[in-house]
């Protein structure tokens, strides 16, 4: 099957995004063939510090790099490298109906969160449509709040092929519920929009602090604890194994062990849990022209499926 998946670079990865989509991607790879990009296009929505989104996007081709990704396995490059898909977003634009994208949840959670309204942020469907649509992608893994955007992708594949032509692959999304809810460290869903990620490539000394300020209940070492209710415990599971869990289960359980000794487990955890990656990061850093040659590598071979679908669909309408 193809895969497809992008990975937007406005911030620096977290413990939240690799348990919920990364890990899940670096799998996914092993039978699949699958085509990730670092969305940067996607990104300058809101992001509007240029070097911060240069640095960005190599931080993002650097962590996947060094979580696993196999580049000989699968293309991976960026979004900006592969100009068909912005084409193919205006092509797309003029069928797609102002009451779809105006009903889209991520437009209206944005402004919530008082993000500026811009066309970008509307507009952002029809682009991650010709994201999915150019590349003839069949499964596109989302966690629920982008299951409507696949749904909107369908939407204007279906009205496309109707008029012109099956000339799009119609994508499924491949639902993503492993660790739905990842915490932060203040409780929330991690998130960068909330300032309360722990980064999986962050100094040893920031996760530590971190983590030791990680907000807890009032109860006090003797007391027991519910862990369904912790998010200390939730994270602690996310890098423990079945007996590990069992153990931490009842030391909450029958009480006797306090917050901060279990902090400073979860804290190694994570330290021990991404020890190899760190090596591996390191490496990839001396070495930017390997990155750069990947990535461009990747956009070549992605470049080669987009001008042919695009092609087809100029034809099919009637621009060339």
């Amino acid at each position: 099957m193809r895969i497809l998946s992008g990975i937007q670079p406005s911030g620096k990865l977290h413990i939240g995004n690799y348990f919920g989509a990364i890990k899940q991607h670096i799998q996914l790879q092993q039978d699949n063939q699958a085509i990730y990009f670092i969305a940067d296009y996607h990104a300058l929505s809101t992001v509007q510090d240029p070097q911060a989104l240069k640095e960005n996007t190599l931080d993002v081709a650097l962590d996947y790099l060094a979580l696993g990704l196999d580049a000989e396995k699968t293309i991976f490059f960026k979004q900006s490298d592969v100009p068909q898909v912005t084409e193919l977003a205006w092509i797309l634009s003029t069928l797609t109906p102002m009451g779809l994208l105006e009903r889209c949840h991520s437009y209206k959670d944005k402004i919530a969160r008082g993000i500026f309204p811009n066309h970008a942020i509307f507009a952002y469907p029809v682009l991650m449509a010709a994201d999915i649509l150019i590349y003839q992608s069949e499964l596109v893994p989302v966690g629920k709040d982008q299951k409507q955007h696949i749904e909107v992708t369908r939407d204007i594949a279906l009205k496309f092929n109707n008029l012109y032509g099956d000339i799009f692959t119609l994508p499924k999304e491949l639902m993503v519920e492993e660790h739905e809810l990842i915490p932060g460290i203040d409780g929330q869903k991690m998130s960068k929009s909330y300032n309360n990620t722990i980064g999986i490539f962050e100094p040893e000394k920031s996760i530590k602090r971190k983590v030791m300020s990680m907000v807890t209940d009032s109860k006090t070492v003797a007391q027991p604890k519910d862990p369904q209710q912790s998010n200390l415990f939730t994270l602690y599971c996310l890098f423990a194994n079945p007996k590990e869990r069992e153990t931490m289960e009842r030391k909450f359980r029958v009480g006797g062990t306090g917050y901060g000794e279990v902090k400073k487990e979860l804290y190694q955890k994570i330290i021990d849990y991404f020890a190899h990656h760190r090596e591996r990061r390191q490496a990839l850093t001396e070495n930017p022209e390997y990155i750069e040659n990947i990535l461009t590598a990747g956009a070549d071979k992605a470049g080669k499926i987009a001008a042919a679908t695009l092609s087809r669909v100029k034809q099919a309408v009637g621009v060339a």
